[in-house]
C-alpha cells in the first residue's frame, strides 16, 4: 500500500515542477515580448532617420531634433558643388584650348598664353581637383546619413544620474595548488543602470 502513495506524491511533485516551468516560460515569452517591443522602436527610429537623410540630406537630423547640424551639411554640399563647377569649367578651358595646338586646324587657336606642357599641366590639376570635389561631395552625404542614423540609436539612451561605475580590487586564492601558482588578483569593474 506504501508504494502507490509514493507514486501518487512523485508524480504530483513532476507535475508541480512542470507547471511551474511552464509559468516561468511565459514570463521569460511576455519580457522577450517587451524587450523586441523596445528594440523595434529603438531601430525604426533610426531605420527612419537614415531613410529620411538618404532621400534629402539633413532631413533625418530634422527628424532627429538636431537643427544644427543642417546648416553644416548643406555648408559642405554647397562647397564641394562651388568647387566642382569651377574646376570643371577651367578643365573644360584649358582642355579646349589643348585641343586646339594639337588639331592642326588653322581655324582653332590657342586663346591663353601657355605652351602645349603648360596646357598639360593645368588640364591635369584642374581635373585632379573636380574629382577631389567630386569625392568630397559623397563623403558629406554619406556622413550625412551615418550622423542621422547615430543619433537614431541614441535617442533611446539612457543619461541619467542612475549610471554608474565601481572599480574594485579583486583577489582569488585557490588553495589546491602548490606555491601559489593557482592564486590571481585583479581588478573588476561594476556597472549600475539605475
Amino acid at each position: 500500500m506504501k508504494l502507490p502513495y509514493a507514486v501518487i506524491v512523485v508524480v504530483f511533485l513532476i507535475s508541480h515542477e512542470l507547471c511551474a516551468q511552464q509559468q516561468d516560460s511565459l514570463r521569460i515569452s511576455d519580457s522577450l515580448k517587451t524587450e523586441q517591443a523596445k528594440k523595434k522602436k529603438v531601430y525604426s527610429h533610426a531605420r527612419r532617420a537614415t531613410l529620411m537623410s538618404t532621400f534629402l540630406p539633413g532631413l533625418g537630423q530634422a527628424y532627429n531634433k538636431k537643427y544644427w547640424k543642417i546648416p553644416i551639411i548643406y555648408l559642405g554640399l554647397g562647397g564641394f558643388t562651388y568647387m566642382f563647377v569651377v574646376n570643371n569649367q577651367e578643365y573644360n578651358y584649358y582642355r579646349e584650348n589643348l585641343q586646339a595646338i594639337n588639331d592642326g586646324d588653322p581655324n582653332t587657336t590657342n586663346t591663353t598664353r601657355y605652351e602645349d606642357w603648360q596646357l598639360k599641366s593645368l588640364k591635369d590639376q584642374y581635373k585632379k581637383s573636380r574629382d577631389l570635389a567630386i569625392v568630397g561631395f559623397f563623403a558629406i552625404y554619406l556622413l550625412n546619413i551615418i550622423d542621422a542614423n547615430v543619433d537614431g540609436h541614441l535617442t533611446s539612451f539612457d543619461v541619467s544620474d542612475n549610471l554608474g561605475l565601481r572599480i574594485e580590487p579583486w583577489y582569488h586564492v585557490n588553495p589546491g595548488y602548490a606555491f601559489g601558482r593557482g592564486n590571481a588578483a585583479g581588478l573588476t569593474f561594476k556597472l549600475n543602470f539605475k
